[in-house]
């Protein structure tokens, strides 16, 4: 038990720092649960599909108040969730897509931020409002987090480990990108063939260059 105490303390202070510097740059928060071994704890009768919202009216209590906060991560270590809908959506795909897109992105000079999953997804916050695409829509493993949903940000564990940013936000000064163009470079990364013996992977960044949308 005192192992478990001094994990929470450690970690505690550690997500609530991070939820405030969430909170500074206007992202609210809302705290989630958290697993315990394979068991996902911090509310009565959790989901165990993954975190989920602790609170009841979660998207109406979500908060960039530090005082609040503050006393929401004074206990137990909860996962930090981000609504979905209101100041930005988020796009999950699976890693492949995810690694290829970001390439896409990259060489297109479109700054982005990622987050990763210890569960092989990786997470696109995008401005909000606009609808995924029908040919993404179609694709396995693919998905938008619109009104309504959440994603858990980093720190946030799971029981196989921690979600992490593969691009933190301030790499972008907390911008976030136009839905258009990240939607275009998951299509653009949907199409690419799959690296072949002795090469890379098969680009087509004019397709993706002319079907962005200023």
């Amino acid at each position: 038990m005192q192992w478990w105490d001094s994990y929470r303390a450690v970690y505690g202070t550690e997500l609530r720092a991070e939820a405030m510097v969430l909170a500074d740059h206007g992202w609210a928060v809302v705290p989630g649960t958290f697993p315990q071994g394979e068991v996902w704890s911090g509310c009565a009768d959790a989901p165990q599909a993954g975190p989920c919202p602790v609170l009841d009216e979660w998207a109406l209590r979500a908060s960039t108040d530090c005082g609040q906060i503050a006393e929401w991560w004074s206990g137990l270590p909860y996962s930090i969730l981000l609504p979905t809908g209101l100041t930005f959506d988020v796009l999950e795909v699976p890693a492949t897509v995810g690694r290829r897109a970001a390439a896409v992105l990259r060489a297109l000079g479109v700054p982005v931020p990622i987050a990763a999953t210890p569960t092989g997804e990786w997470l696109f916050p995008v401005g909000a409002g606009e609808p995924l695409r029908p040919d993404l829509a179609e694709r396995g493993g693919i998905s938008l987090h619109g009104r309504g949903s959440w994603f858990a940000a980093p720190p946030s564990t799971y029981p196989q480990g921690s979600v992490h940013w593969r691009v933190r936000p301030s790499a972008c000064g907390w911008n976030l990108p136009d839905p258009f163009r990240v939607q275009d470079a998951l299509a653009e990364a949907v199409a690419q063939r799959p690296a072949v013996a002795g090469g890379g992977s098969t680009y087509r960044l004019a397709t993706v260059a002319t079907g962005v949308r200023s």
